[in-house]
Protein backbone atom coordinates (compact mmCIF):
# COMPACT_ATOMS: atom_id res chain seq x y z
CA UNK A 1 0.00 0.00 0.00
CA UNK A 2 2.93 2.51 0.83
CA UNK A 3 4.56 1.63 -2.27
CA UNK A 4 1.27 2.23 -4.23
CA UNK A 5 1.06 5.59 -2.80
CA UNK A 6 4.45 6.62 -3.16
CA UNK A 7 4.20 5.76 -6.85
CA UNK A 8 0.65 7.95 -7.26
CA UNK A 9 2.11 10.92 -5.25
CA UNK A 10 5.77 11.02 -7.38
CA UNK A 11 3.54 11.03 -10.46
CA UNK A 12 1.17 13.67 -9.35
CA UNK A 13 3.22 16.59 -10.40
CA UNK A 14 4.09 14.89 -13.87
CA UNK A 15 -0.21 14.41 -14.61
CA UNK A 16 -0.72 17.62 -13.62
CA UNK A 17 1.89 19.04 -15.87
CA UNK A 18 0.87 17.19 -18.38
CA UNK A 19 -2.47 18.44 -18.17
CA UNK A 20 -0.97 22.28 -17.82
CA UNK A 21 1.12 21.73 -21.12
CA UNK A 22 -2.06 21.00 -23.02
CA UNK A 23 -3.30 24.06 -22.58
CA UNK A 24 0.10 26.04 -23.63
CA UNK A 25 2.07 26.67 -26.13
CA UNK A 26 4.10 23.41 -26.48
CA UNK A 27 7.02 21.43 -28.90
CA UNK A 28 8.82 22.75 -31.34
CA UNK A 29 6.71 25.98 -31.86
CA UNK A 30 7.81 26.75 -28.78
CA UNK A 31 11.40 26.54 -29.95
CA UNK A 32 10.58 29.03 -32.98
CA UNK A 33 9.09 31.58 -31.40
CA UNK A 34 12.20 34.15 -30.48
CA UNK A 35 10.44 35.28 -28.00
CA UNK A 36 9.80 32.23 -25.76
CA UNK A 37 13.28 30.07 -27.33
CA UNK A 38 15.69 29.70 -24.98
CA UNK A 39 17.85 27.54 -27.02
CA UNK A 40 19.92 24.82 -24.61
CA UNK A 41 18.95 27.01 -21.64
CA UNK A 42 15.64 24.87 -21.30
CA UNK A 43 16.01 22.86 -18.09
CA UNK A 44 15.36 19.14 -18.03
CA UNK A 45 11.87 19.65 -16.64
CA UNK A 46 10.50 22.14 -18.83
CA UNK A 47 11.71 19.72 -21.70
CA UNK A 48 9.91 16.66 -20.22
CA UNK A 49 6.87 19.18 -19.58
CA UNK A 50 6.85 21.32 -22.74
CA UNK A 51 7.48 18.43 -24.80
CA UNK A 52 10.90 18.96 -26.25
CA UNK A 53 12.82 16.51 -24.40
CA UNK A 54 14.75 14.91 -27.25
CA UNK A 55 14.90 17.61 -29.59
CA UNK A 56 17.97 19.50 -27.89
CA UNK A 57 21.40 17.95 -26.98
CA UNK A 58 21.30 16.92 -23.34
CA UNK A 59 23.23 19.88 -21.82
CA UNK A 60 21.44 22.42 -19.98
CA UNK A 61 23.46 26.06 -21.02
CA UNK A 62 23.19 29.30 -18.71
CA UNK A 63 22.91 32.46 -21.20
CA UNK A 64 26.38 33.31 -20.00
CA UNK A 65 27.29 30.19 -21.87
CA UNK A 66 25.08 31.02 -24.89
CA UNK A 67 26.43 34.92 -24.85
CA UNK A 68 29.93 33.57 -24.69
CA UNK A 69 29.50 31.52 -27.78
CA UNK A 70 28.40 33.75 -29.37
CA UNK A 71 30.51 36.95 -28.30
CA UNK A 72 33.04 34.90 -29.62
CA UNK A 73 31.54 34.29 -32.69
CA UNK A 74 31.45 37.81 -33.49
CA UNK A 75 34.89 38.39 -32.41
CA UNK A 76 35.90 36.30 -35.17
CA UNK A 77 34.01 38.00 -37.65
CA UNK A 78 35.56 41.20 -39.18
CA UNK A 79 32.95 42.43 -41.69
CA UNK A 80 30.30 45.00 -40.32
CA UNK A 81 27.25 43.30 -42.36
CA UNK A 82 28.67 39.51 -41.89
CA UNK A 83 27.94 41.11 -38.17
CA UNK A 84 24.77 42.80 -38.76
CA UNK A 85 22.96 39.57 -40.41
CA UNK A 86 24.61 37.34 -37.76
CA UNK A 87 23.24 39.12 -34.75
CA UNK A 88 19.69 39.78 -36.22
CA UNK A 89 19.76 35.69 -37.05
CA UNK A 90 20.09 35.62 -33.11
CA UNK A 91 17.08 37.99 -33.01
CA UNK A 92 15.10 36.17 -34.83
CA UNK A 93 15.54 33.27 -33.20
CA UNK A 94 16.26 33.63 -29.34
CA UNK A 95 15.04 37.81 -28.60
CA UNK A 96 16.25 37.81 -24.75
CA UNK A 97 19.76 36.38 -25.51
CA UNK A 98 19.96 39.08 -28.45
CA UNK A 99 19.03 41.73 -25.73
CA UNK A 100 21.63 40.32 -23.50
CA UNK A 101 24.54 40.50 -26.28
CA UNK A 102 23.50 44.09 -27.05
CA UNK A 103 23.34 45.68 -23.75
CA UNK A 104 26.59 43.18 -22.51
CA UNK A 105 28.51 45.39 -25.51
CA UNK A 106 26.62 48.26 -26.32
CA UNK A 107 29.49 50.55 -27.28
CA UNK A 108 30.71 47.88 -30.13
CA UNK A 109 27.87 46.25 -31.34
CA UNK A 110 24.93 49.91 -31.23
CA UNK A 111 27.23 50.96 -34.36
CA UNK A 112 26.24 47.09 -35.80
CA UNK A 113 22.52 47.33 -35.28
CA UNK A 114 22.27 50.98 -35.76
CA UNK A 115 24.20 53.46 -37.83
CA UNK A 116 26.75 53.20 -39.53
CA UNK A 117 26.26 49.14 -40.55
CA UNK A 118 22.07 49.54 -40.44
CA UNK A 119 22.53 52.07 -43.25
CA UNK A 120 24.99 48.98 -45.43
CA UNK A 121 22.31 46.77 -43.78
CA UNK A 122 19.34 48.80 -45.81
CA UNK A 123 20.83 48.87 -49.76
CA UNK A 124 21.21 45.29 -48.78
CA UNK A 125 17.80 44.37 -47.27
CA UNK A 126 16.83 42.23 -50.33
CA UNK A 127 19.75 40.53 -50.60
CA UNK A 128 20.08 39.49 -46.94
CA UNK A 129 16.52 39.06 -46.24
CA UNK A 130 15.99 35.80 -44.22
CA UNK A 131 12.33 37.02 -42.09
CA UNK A 132 10.08 39.88 -41.60
CA UNK A 133 10.49 41.61 -38.67
CA UNK A 134 8.31 44.60 -38.90
CA UNK A 135 4.49 45.71 -40.60
CA UNK A 136 4.38 46.33 -44.38
CA UNK A 137 1.96 48.62 -45.59
CA UNK A 138 1.88 49.42 -48.87
CA UNK A 139 -0.25 52.15 -51.10
CA UNK A 140 -2.55 49.41 -52.73
CA UNK A 141 -3.61 48.65 -48.85
CA UNK A 142 -5.48 51.52 -48.52
CA UNK A 143 -8.88 50.99 -47.38
CA UNK A 144 -7.62 48.23 -45.42
CA UNK A 145 -4.51 49.39 -42.95
CA UNK A 146 -6.69 48.04 -39.72
CA UNK A 147 -7.45 44.69 -41.06
CA UNK A 148 -3.79 44.86 -41.45
CA UNK A 149 -2.72 45.86 -38.45
CA UNK A 150 -5.00 43.27 -36.84
CA UNK A 151 -2.92 40.66 -38.51
CA UNK A 152 0.13 41.80 -35.94
CA UNK A 153 0.88 39.21 -33.51
CA UNK A 154 0.93 41.68 -30.73
CA UNK A 155 -1.89 43.62 -29.30
CA UNK A 156 -0.50 45.50 -27.05
CA UNK A 157 1.88 47.97 -28.74
CA UNK A 158 2.92 51.01 -26.86
CA UNK A 159 5.53 51.92 -29.61
CA UNK A 160 5.58 52.76 -33.58
CA UNK A 161 8.42 53.75 -35.71
CA UNK A 162 7.50 54.15 -39.08
CA UNK A 163 8.98 55.39 -42.28
CA UNK A 164 8.69 55.46 -45.99
CA UNK A 165 11.91 54.93 -47.16
CA UNK A 166 12.43 58.17 -48.90
CA UNK A 167 15.34 59.19 -47.17
CA UNK A 168 17.30 56.46 -45.26
CA UNK A 169 20.63 58.01 -43.35
CA UNK A 170 22.33 60.06 -45.77
CA UNK A 171 21.87 57.23 -48.43
CA UNK A 172 18.78 58.49 -49.72
CA UNK A 173 15.62 56.92 -51.26
CA UNK A 174 15.60 52.79 -50.56
CA UNK A 175 11.83 52.35 -50.99
CA UNK A 176 11.42 49.44 -48.64
CA UNK A 177 14.26 48.63 -48.23
CA UNK A 178 14.31 51.40 -45.51
CA UNK A 179 12.77 48.65 -42.74
CA UNK A 180 16.06 48.05 -41.01
CA UNK A 181 15.69 51.52 -39.84
CA UNK A 182 12.78 50.87 -37.95
CA UNK A 183 13.95 47.53 -36.67
CA UNK A 184 16.94 49.49 -36.02
CA UNK A 185 15.65 52.63 -33.95
CA UNK A 186 13.62 49.63 -31.79
CA UNK A 187 16.19 48.16 -30.97
CA UNK A 188 17.30 51.00 -29.24
CA UNK A 189 14.15 51.54 -27.42
CA UNK A 190 14.44 48.04 -25.92
CA UNK A 191 18.51 47.98 -25.40
CA UNK A 192 18.25 51.71 -23.65
CA UNK A 193 15.64 51.94 -22.16
CA UNK A 194 14.00 48.70 -21.09
CA UNK A 195 10.79 48.54 -23.14
CA UNK A 196 9.40 45.31 -23.61
CA UNK A 197 10.30 44.54 -27.33
CA UNK A 198 6.39 42.94 -27.86
CA UNK A 199 4.97 46.59 -27.11
CA UNK A 200 7.20 48.16 -30.14
CA UNK A 201 6.08 47.85 -33.69
CA UNK A 202 8.28 48.36 -36.90
CA UNK A 203 6.09 49.70 -40.17
CA UNK A 204 6.76 50.72 -43.42
CA UNK A 205 5.21 52.86 -45.62
CA UNK A 206 5.48 51.89 -49.24
CA UNK A 207 4.02 54.33 -51.81
CA UNK A 208 7.24 53.20 -54.17
CA UNK A 209 10.66 54.58 -54.75
CA UNK A 210 11.99 57.11 -57.60
CA UNK A 211 15.92 54.86 -56.85
CA UNK A 212 16.21 53.79 -60.51
CA UNK A 213 18.63 50.84 -59.50
CA UNK A 214 16.04 49.49 -56.76
CA UNK A 215 13.32 49.60 -59.67
CA UNK A 216 15.86 46.96 -62.02
CA UNK A 217 16.76 45.24 -58.96
CA UNK A 218 15.17 41.97 -59.22
CA UNK A 219 15.70 41.41 -55.86
CA UNK A 220 13.85 44.53 -54.49
CA UNK A 221 11.01 43.84 -52.57
CA UNK A 222 8.63 46.16 -52.41
CA UNK A 223 6.53 48.15 -55.54
CA UNK A 224 8.16 48.52 -58.58
CA UNK A 225 7.04 52.04 -59.35
CA UNK A 226 7.36 55.93 -58.88
CA UNK A 227 7.05 57.44 -55.65
CA UNK A 228 3.14 58.40 -55.59
CA UNK A 229 3.29 62.19 -54.61
CA UNK A 230 -0.89 62.65 -54.90
CA UNK A 231 -3.38 63.19 -52.37
CA UNK A 232 -3.36 59.41 -52.39
CA UNK A 233 -0.13 59.50 -50.32
CA UNK A 234 -1.48 61.83 -47.84
CA UNK A 235 -4.85 59.94 -47.91
CA UNK A 236 -2.55 56.69 -47.14
CA UNK A 237 -0.45 58.50 -44.11
CA UNK A 238 -4.11 60.04 -42.61
CA UNK A 239 -5.80 56.06 -42.49
CA UNK A 240 -2.51 54.86 -40.93
CA UNK A 241 -2.42 57.11 -37.76
CA UNK A 242 -5.94 56.94 -37.46
CA UNK A 243 -5.87 52.69 -37.69
CA UNK A 244 -2.59 52.51 -34.94
CA UNK A 245 -4.80 54.97 -32.27
CA UNK A 246 -8.24 52.74 -33.13
CA UNK A 247 -6.24 49.74 -32.30
CA UNK A 248 -3.71 50.78 -29.96
CA UNK A 249 -5.11 53.73 -27.74
CA UNK A 250 -4.71 57.78 -28.32
CA UNK A 251 -1.42 57.91 -26.51
CA UNK A 252 0.23 55.40 -28.44
CA UNK A 253 3.42 56.75 -29.68
CA UNK A 254 4.56 56.87 -33.21
CA UNK A 255 7.43 57.93 -34.01
CA UNK A 256 8.37 59.11 -37.63
CA UNK A 257 11.59 58.17 -39.26
CA UNK A 258 13.84 59.31 -42.32
CA UNK A 259 10.42 60.61 -44.77
CA UNK A 260 11.49 63.33 -46.94
CA UNK A 261 12.25 66.91 -46.08
CA UNK A 262 9.08 68.02 -47.79
CA UNK A 263 6.80 65.67 -46.10
CA UNK A 264 8.57 66.02 -42.62
CA UNK A 265 8.11 68.78 -41.44
CA UNK A 266 4.45 69.10 -42.85
CA UNK A 267 3.47 66.01 -41.20
CA UNK A 268 4.80 66.82 -37.74
CA UNK A 269 3.00 70.25 -38.07
CA UNK A 270 -0.12 68.42 -39.28
CA UNK A 271 -0.20 64.89 -36.28
CA UNK A 272 1.50 66.88 -33.59
CA UNK A 273 -1.77 67.94 -31.68
CA UNK A 274 -3.74 65.46 -32.82
CA UNK A 275 -1.22 62.44 -31.99
CA UNK A 276 1.63 61.18 -29.32
CA UNK A 277 3.67 61.70 -32.38
CA UNK A 278 7.22 63.45 -33.22
CA UNK A 279 9.84 62.99 -35.84
CA UNK A 280 13.19 61.69 -34.80
CA UNK A 281 15.62 63.26 -37.84
CA UNK A 282 14.00 66.92 -36.70
CA UNK A 283 13.72 66.74 -32.71
CA UNK A 284 15.96 64.03 -31.66
CA UNK A 285 18.73 64.92 -33.72
CA UNK A 286 17.78 68.30 -32.61
CA UNK A 287 18.17 67.30 -28.48
CA UNK A 288 21.05 65.62 -28.81
CA UNK A 289 23.00 68.37 -30.76
CA UNK A 290 22.52 71.16 -28.26
CA UNK A 291 22.99 68.82 -25.71
CA UNK A 292 26.85 68.60 -27.34
CA UNK A 293 26.74 72.60 -27.27
CA UNK A 294 25.70 73.08 -23.78
CA UNK A 295 28.31 70.42 -22.89
CA UNK A 296 30.86 72.52 -25.15
CA UNK A 297 29.74 75.69 -23.07
CA UNK A 298 31.32 73.73 -19.83
CA UNK A 299 34.72 73.76 -21.62
CA UNK A 300 34.64 76.99 -23.61
CA UNK A 301 33.44 79.41 -20.64
CA UNK A 302 30.85 81.18 -23.34
CA UNK A 303 27.13 80.92 -22.70
CA UNK A 304 24.90 79.39 -25.59
CA UNK A 305 23.76 83.32 -26.15
CA UNK A 306 27.36 83.92 -27.56
CA UNK A 307 27.74 81.38 -29.82
CA UNK A 308 27.62 82.15 -33.60
CA UNK A 309 26.61 78.36 -35.93
CA UNK A 310 27.14 78.32 -39.06
CA UNK A 311 24.80 74.93 -40.45
CA UNK A 312 26.28 72.72 -43.82
CA UNK A 313 22.81 71.53 -44.56
CA UNK A 314 19.26 73.30 -43.84
CA UNK A 315 17.46 70.88 -44.14
CA UNK A 316 15.06 68.94 -41.41
CA UNK A 317 18.13 68.20 -39.57
CA UNK A 318 19.10 71.67 -39.64
CA UNK A 319 16.14 72.97 -39.12
CA UNK A 320 15.81 70.84 -35.75
CA UNK A 321 19.01 71.72 -34.44
CA UNK A 322 18.35 75.79 -35.31
CA UNK A 323 14.85 75.82 -33.71
CA UNK A 324 15.53 74.38 -31.03
CA UNK A 325 19.09 76.67 -30.15
CA UNK A 326 16.59 79.28 -30.41
CA UNK A 327 14.27 78.19 -27.93
CA UNK A 328 17.84 77.77 -25.59
CA UNK A 329 18.56 81.19 -26.17
CA UNK A 330 15.87 82.64 -25.46
CA UNK A 331 15.51 80.91 -21.82
CA UNK A 332 18.55 82.50 -21.55
CA UNK A 333 17.12 85.81 -22.38
CA UNK A 334 17.27 86.57 -25.78
CA UNK A 335 14.66 87.23 -27.82
CA UNK A 336 13.59 85.07 -30.89
CA UNK A 337 14.92 87.74 -33.66
CA UNK A 338 18.13 88.20 -31.64
CA UNK A 339 18.85 84.13 -31.19
CA UNK A 340 17.64 83.66 -35.21
CA UNK A 341 20.54 86.26 -36.02
CA UNK A 342 23.32 84.07 -34.85
CA UNK A 343 22.03 80.95 -37.19
CA UNK A 344 22.91 80.81 -40.34
CA UNK A 345 22.63 77.72 -42.94
CA UNK A 346 24.99 77.17 -46.18
CA UNK A 347 23.07 74.56 -48.47
CA UNK A 348 24.17 73.06 -51.82
CA UNK A 349 23.40 76.56 -53.48
CA UNK A 350 25.00 78.96 -51.19
CA UNK A 351 24.12 80.73 -47.87
CA UNK A 352 20.09 81.57 -47.22
CA UNK A 353 20.21 85.05 -47.83
CA UNK A 354 17.76 87.12 -49.23
CA UNK A 355 17.57 87.86 -53.12
CA UNK A 356 18.93 84.55 -53.77
CA UNK A 357 18.20 83.01 -57.11
CA UNK A 358 17.59 79.48 -55.92
CA UNK A 359 14.04 78.83 -54.30
CA UNK A 360 14.15 78.29 -50.82
CA UNK A 361 11.71 76.15 -48.28
CA UNK A 362 8.79 78.25 -46.24
CA UNK A 363 10.26 75.80 -43.67
CA UNK A 364 14.01 77.68 -43.90
CA UNK A 365 12.60 81.58 -43.84
CA UNK A 366 13.03 81.99 -40.11
CA UNK A 367 17.07 81.73 -41.21
CA UNK A 368 17.34 83.63 -44.34
CA UNK A 369 19.65 87.03 -44.00
CA UNK A 370 20.54 89.42 -45.39
CA UNK A 371 22.88 89.12 -48.44
CA UNK A 372 26.94 89.16 -47.32
CA UNK A 373 28.04 90.57 -50.67
CA UNK A 374 30.31 87.70 -52.42
CA UNK A 375 30.19 84.42 -50.70
CA UNK A 376 30.87 81.43 -53.32
CA UNK A 377 31.80 78.60 -50.74
CA UNK A 378 31.59 77.05 -47.08
CA UNK A 379 34.85 78.36 -46.27
CA UNK A 380 34.23 82.12 -47.38
CA UNK A 381 31.27 81.48 -45.35
CA UNK A 382 33.02 80.71 -42.35
CA UNK A 383 35.74 83.23 -42.41
CA UNK A 384 32.76 86.18 -43.38
CA UNK A 385 30.52 84.66 -40.41
CA UNK A 386 33.52 84.02 -38.14
CA UNK A 387 31.51 81.66 -36.29
CA UNK A 388 32.10 79.53 -32.98
CA UNK A 389 30.19 76.74 -33.70
CA UNK A 390 29.86 74.70 -37.38
CA UNK A 391 27.43 71.93 -37.84
CA UNK A 392 27.33 69.66 -40.61
CA UNK A 393 24.02 67.92 -41.23
CA UNK A 394 24.25 67.66 -45.35
CA UNK A 395 24.92 64.19 -45.46
CA UNK A 396 27.48 64.94 -48.33
CA UNK A 397 30.71 63.72 -47.43
CA UNK A 398 34.00 65.54 -46.53
CA UNK A 399 32.73 68.88 -46.82
CA UNK A 400 34.46 70.07 -43.60
CA UNK A 401 37.77 70.84 -45.57
CA UNK A 402 41.25 71.10 -43.88
CA UNK A 403 41.16 74.56 -44.63
CA UNK A 404 37.92 75.03 -43.42
CA UNK A 405 38.76 73.39 -40.10
CA UNK A 406 41.84 75.26 -39.83
CA UNK A 407 39.73 78.17 -40.39
CA UNK A 408 37.95 77.41 -37.75
CA UNK A 409 41.19 76.94 -35.46
CA UNK A 410 42.24 80.67 -36.29
CA UNK A 411 38.96 82.21 -35.01
CA UNK A 412 38.45 80.34 -32.21
CA UNK A 413 40.44 79.07 -29.05
CA UNK A 414 37.83 75.92 -28.92
CA UNK A 415 36.57 75.65 -31.84
CA UNK A 416 33.31 73.69 -31.65
CA UNK A 417 33.26 71.17 -34.97
CA UNK A 418 29.89 68.99 -35.19
CA UNK A 419 30.25 66.10 -37.99
CA UNK A 420 26.76 65.03 -37.53
CA UNK A 421 25.86 63.44 -41.33
CA UNK A 422 25.19 59.07 -41.39
CA UNK A 423 26.70 56.94 -42.20
CA UNK A 424 30.41 57.27 -41.55
CA UNK A 425 31.05 58.01 -45.27
CA UNK A 426 28.66 60.66 -45.17
CA UNK A 427 30.54 62.46 -42.18
CA UNK A 428 32.01 66.43 -42.93
CA UNK A 429 35.44 65.11 -41.56
CA UNK A 430 36.67 62.90 -39.52
CA UNK A 431 37.92 63.27 -35.38
CA UNK A 432 41.25 62.73 -36.96
CA UNK A 433 41.09 66.00 -38.29
CA UNK A 434 39.64 67.84 -36.30
CA UNK A 435 41.59 67.45 -33.32
CA UNK A 436 45.00 67.03 -35.57
CA UNK A 437 44.20 70.71 -37.46
CA UNK A 438 43.15 72.31 -34.29
CA UNK A 439 46.16 71.20 -32.12
CA UNK A 440 43.79 69.14 -30.22
CA UNK A 441 41.66 72.78 -29.42
CA UNK A 442 38.44 71.58 -30.92
CA UNK A 443 35.50 70.59 -29.37
CA UNK A 444 34.62 67.54 -31.48
CA UNK A 445 31.02 65.48 -31.78
CA UNK A 446 30.16 63.41 -34.89
CA UNK A 447 27.26 60.94 -35.82
CA UNK A 448 29.30 58.13 -36.81
CA UNK A 449 31.55 56.34 -34.49
CA UNK A 450 35.49 57.49 -34.27
CA UNK A 451 37.95 56.02 -32.98
CA UNK A 452 39.89 57.79 -30.33
CA UNK A 453 42.48 59.96 -31.75
CA UNK A 454 46.72 60.52 -30.54
CA UNK A 455 48.50 63.26 -30.84
CA UNK A 456 52.19 63.41 -32.04
CA UNK A 457 52.62 65.25 -28.52
CA UNK A 458 50.90 62.10 -26.99
CA UNK A 459 47.82 63.27 -25.88
CA UNK A 460 44.79 61.06 -26.62
CA UNK A 461 41.10 62.30 -27.31
CA UNK A 462 37.79 60.03 -27.10
CA UNK A 463 35.40 61.99 -29.75
CA UNK A 464 31.61 62.05 -28.84
CA UNK A 465 28.90 60.37 -30.77
CA UNK A 466 26.60 62.52 -31.35
CA UNK A 467 24.33 60.01 -31.49
CA UNK A 468 19.98 60.47 -31.22
CA UNK A 469 20.00 56.87 -29.05
CA UNK A 470 21.09 58.97 -26.48
CA UNK A 471 17.09 60.89 -26.81
CA UNK A 472 14.38 58.98 -28.16
CA UNK A 473 14.88 55.51 -26.01
CA UNK A 474 14.16 57.82 -22.37
CA UNK A 475 11.79 60.14 -23.61
CA UNK A 476 9.58 57.37 -25.39
CA UNK A 477 10.13 55.55 -22.48
CA UNK A 478 8.63 58.79 -20.61
CA UNK A 479 6.26 59.73 -22.69
CA UNK A 480 4.92 55.92 -22.91
CA UNK A 481 4.62 55.60 -18.88
CA UNK A 482 2.52 58.92 -18.49
CA UNK A 483 0.34 58.84 -21.01
CA UNK A 484 1.58 61.94 -22.89
CA UNK A 485 -0.61 62.45 -26.32
CA UNK A 486 0.97 65.35 -27.65
CA UNK A 487 5.09 66.42 -27.29
CA UNK A 488 5.87 69.42 -27.14
CA UNK A 489 9.17 70.97 -27.93
CA UNK A 490 10.12 71.58 -24.51
CA UNK A 491 10.46 68.02 -23.81
CA UNK A 492 13.26 67.92 -26.16
CA UNK A 493 14.65 71.02 -24.73
CA UNK A 494 14.19 69.41 -21.26
CA UNK A 495 15.79 66.19 -22.74
CA UNK A 496 19.42 67.65 -24.05
CA UNK A 497 19.64 69.91 -20.66
CA UNK A 498 19.36 66.29 -19.16
CA UNK A 499 21.74 64.59 -21.01
CA UNK A 500 24.14 67.39 -20.82
CA UNK A 501 24.24 67.32 -17.31
CA UNK A 502 25.19 63.92 -17.11
CA UNK A 503 28.24 64.32 -18.77
CA UNK A 504 30.76 64.51 -16.05
CA UNK A 505 34.13 67.13 -15.61
CA UNK A 506 36.62 64.10 -16.35
CA UNK A 507 34.53 63.07 -19.35
CA UNK A 508 34.94 66.77 -20.99
CA UNK A 509 38.63 66.82 -19.99
CA UNK A 510 38.65 63.43 -22.67
CA UNK A 511 37.37 65.34 -25.39
CA UNK A 512 33.74 63.74 -25.22
CA UNK A 513 30.85 65.88 -25.15
CA UNK A 514 28.46 63.02 -24.56
CA UNK A 515 28.62 59.93 -21.76
CA UNK A 516 30.03 56.89 -22.89
CA UNK A 517 27.76 54.90 -24.82
CA UNK A 518 28.53 51.80 -22.80
CA UNK A 519 26.50 53.43 -19.98
CA UNK A 520 23.89 54.59 -22.28
CA UNK A 521 21.34 52.84 -20.37
CA UNK A 522 21.45 54.50 -17.13
CA UNK A 523 21.45 57.92 -19.14
CA UNK A 524 18.31 56.78 -20.84
CA UNK A 525 16.85 55.46 -17.35
CA UNK A 526 17.96 59.08 -15.44
CA UNK A 527 16.41 60.86 -18.37
CA UNK A 528 12.86 59.36 -18.35
CA UNK A 529 12.47 59.87 -14.74
CA UNK A 530 13.39 64.17 -15.60
CA UNK A 531 11.17 63.82 -18.65
CA UNK A 532 8.29 62.27 -16.06
CA UNK A 533 9.09 64.65 -14.01
CA UNK A 534 8.45 67.36 -16.29
CA UNK A 535 5.46 66.51 -18.30
CA UNK A 536 3.65 66.02 -15.10
CA UNK A 537 5.07 69.61 -13.60
CA UNK A 538 3.49 70.94 -16.69
CA UNK A 539 0.53 69.38 -17.36
CA UNK A 540 1.27 67.10 -20.42
CA UNK A 541 1.02 63.77 -18.56
CA UNK A 542 -2.90 61.96 -18.50
CA UNK A 543 -1.84 59.39 -16.94
CA UNK A 544 -3.06 59.42 -13.17
CA UNK A 545 -3.28 59.34 -10.06
CA UNK A 546 0.24 60.68 -10.52
CA UNK A 547 3.24 58.49 -9.39
CA UNK A 548 5.01 59.68 -6.39
CA UNK A 549 8.29 58.01 -7.03
CA UNK A 550 9.16 58.54 -10.31
CA UNK A 551 12.42 57.18 -10.24
CA UNK A 552 10.62 54.25 -8.52
CA UNK A 553 8.37 53.97 -11.49
CA UNK A 554 10.56 54.33 -13.99
CA UNK A 555 13.31 51.39 -13.01
CA UNK A 556 9.96 49.08 -12.53
CA UNK A 557 9.32 48.69 -15.62
CA UNK A 558 12.60 47.97 -17.74
CA UNK A 559 12.63 44.85 -18.95
CA UNK A 560 14.69 42.10 -17.85
CA UNK A 561 16.74 39.87 -20.69
CA UNK A 562 16.95 37.15 -18.15
CA UNK A 563 14.65 33.55 -19.32
CA UNK A 564 11.41 33.61 -17.66
CA UNK A 565 10.22 29.92 -16.52
CA UNK A 566 7.88 28.09 -18.74
CA UNK A 567 6.72 26.39 -16.48
CA UNK A 568 4.08 26.85 -12.88
CA UNK A 569 6.28 27.08 -10.30
CA UNK A 570 3.80 24.35 -8.24
CA UNK A 571 1.56 22.04 -9.35
CA UNK A 572 -2.16 21.36 -7.85
CA UNK A 573 -3.41 17.94 -6.68
CA UNK A 574 -6.73 17.54 -5.35
CA UNK A 575 -5.74 18.90 -1.94
CA UNK A 576 -2.43 18.85 -2.37
CA UNK A 577 0.33 21.12 -3.60
CA UNK A 578 3.65 20.07 -4.93
CA UNK A 579 6.79 21.42 -5.61
CA UNK A 580 8.54 20.59 -8.98
CA UNK A 581 12.16 19.34 -8.13
CA UNK A 582 15.37 21.51 -9.12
Amino acid sequence: MLSRLRTACSLRPCVAACRWAHTKEKGKPLMLNPRTNKGMAFSLQERQILGIHGLLPPKVETQEIQAMRFQNNLKNMSDPLQKYIYLMGIQERNERLFYRLLMDDIEELMPIVYTPTVGLACTHYGHIFRRPKGLFISIQDRGHIRSILDNWPETNVSAVVVTDGERILGLGDLGVFGMGIPVGKLCLYTACAGIRPEKCLPVVIDVGTNNETLLKDPFYMGLYQKRDRSQAYDDLIDEFMEAVVDKYGQDTLIQFEDFGNHNAFRFLRKYREKYCTFNDDIQGTASVALAGLLAAQRATGKPITEHRVLFLGAGEAALGIANLIVMAMMEAGMTQTEARERIWMYDKDGLLVKGRQQEMDANQESFVHDSLGNVQSYLDAVNTIKPTAIIGVAGAGRLFTHDVIRAMGVLNERPIIFALSNPTTKAECTAEDAYTLTDGRCLFASGSPFGPVTLSDGRVFTPGQGNNAYIFPGVALAVILSGVRHISDTVFLEAAKTLSEQLTDKELEEGRLYPPLSNIREVSLQMAVKVVEYVYANGMAFRYPEPVDKNGLVRSTVWDTQYDSLVPDTYDWPGVSFAPKN
